[in-house]
């Protein structure tokens, strides 16, 4: 075949058209390779496009490699891996490089070690986790000063140091992660936090709404109040819980409307705490609109971890706000309802209200 002949099935190739545009559905179906620098790349490669003559296509990475060719170092296309695999994969190793430095790299060194722009990588490193690289490092220092304030031989100040914070202003600056409370409080296991709480029937049953200052932390659903109100109690021991009065009543009314009909954003504050892992899957669930269902497996996938199917699960249970975070839409691999923290009848009502109202 001559040169011109190439050329032309070349651009009548479909899978040319998805060079030009990286179209993100043609990564792990092909490759192609640059004749004048000798490297092959996945459709997506934010490399400049090269020239239909310098161009050859190949179905797979190893025909390329056979053909001479070498893949490229930014877009590592030798994984025959989606673009959002790809994505999460880079993400999941700069999440790593955080995990593993005591001090967190800067952002244009994650950047760069990804291959992209600092303002594309923070971009995409929100999409994948929920969270800005700043706020993931900031996590996981917090997750560290609280492992650090079980210790009862650790002081507060010694945790505090321990955990990375070079002052312990450094601390109380970003400590709204722990629910409001102070390093001291959160030792003594929440001794001075404020809980307001009230109680009110529902299509459900009984539902418990209680709030800190800064916003709601907890939903939780039953038929009876003082297992309500005990329920509470377990999960804020040394909390100082009391019920509200009538400044509380539109936030109750609110969250008794959202249950009756649940909308696809609730516009109140949140006060909820959990561990990285948790607040992503709970971030990823607020997304999933009503009348629709995941499987714990699709869920996993979303969050950028395929086998963590057992640990979503997990982050479903511990789901602190009923309905708000709606963990009801998560059901089996094959459609069936599993179990529901509250309930799997009060799921199952859940989830038909929603599908008639989404039917509509």
């Amino acid at each position: 075949m001559n040169k011109h002949a190439r050329i032309d099935k070349l651009l009548d190739d479909p899978r040319w058209q998805a060079v030009l545009e990286r179209d993100p559905d043609a990564d792990g179906q092909f490759v192609y390779a640059i004749s004048t620098t000798g490297i092959y790349c996945r459709p997506t490669c934010p490399s400049r496009r090269p020239k239909p003559e310098h161009t050859q296509i190949f179905d797979q990475p190893h025909q390329a490699e056979k053909a001479g060719y070498r893949p490229c170092l930014r877009c590592v296309p030798q994984r025959l891996e989606t673009l959002q695999q790809q994505q999460s994969r880079l993400v999941e190793e700069a999440c790593r490089q955080i995990r593993d430095n005591e001090t967190a790299p800067d952002l244009s060194k994650l950047a760069e070690h990804a291959g992209f722009s600092m303002s594309h990588f923070h971009k995409l490193f929100k999409q994948v986790t929920g969270i800005t690289p700043k706020k993931y490092a900031q996590s996981l220092r917090l997750e560290k000063l609280e492992q650090e304030l079980t210790n009862n031989k650790t002081s507060v100040t010694e945790a505090i140091y321990n955990s990375g914070y070079n002052e312990s202003s450094n601390f109380y600056a970003s400590r709204n992660r722990l629910s409001g409370m102070t390093a001291s409080a959160h030792k003594k296991g929440g001794t001075n936090i404020v809980l307001h709480y009230a109680i009110a029937p529902c299509s459900l049953g009984k539902v418990l709404v209680a709030a800190t200052s800064k916003g709601i932390s907890s939903i939780l659903l039953g038929d009876d109040d003082n297992t309500l109100l005990d329920d509470l109690r377990k999960r804020f021991p040394k909390a100082e819980i009391t019920a509200s009065g009538e400044e509380f009543t539109d936030m109750l009314q609110s969250c008794v409307a959202f249950i009756e009909q649940p909308q696809p954003h609730f516009d109140l504050p949140l006060d909820i705490h959990g561990t990285i892992f948790q607040q992503k899957i709970w971030q990823i669930l607020r997304q999933i609109p009503p009348g629709e269902t995941v499987s714990y497996a699709e869920l996993a996938r979303l969050a950028g971890m395929p086998k963590a199917a057992r640990a979503v699960a997990g982050a479903c249970a511990a789901n602190p706000v009923a309905v708000i975070v709606p963990c009801h839409r998560v059901v089996r691999n094959d459609g069936g309802l599993s179990g529901y923290r509250w309930g799997v009848e009060r799921k199952r009502t859940l989830l038909n209200k929603e599908k008639i109202t989404a039917d509509d």
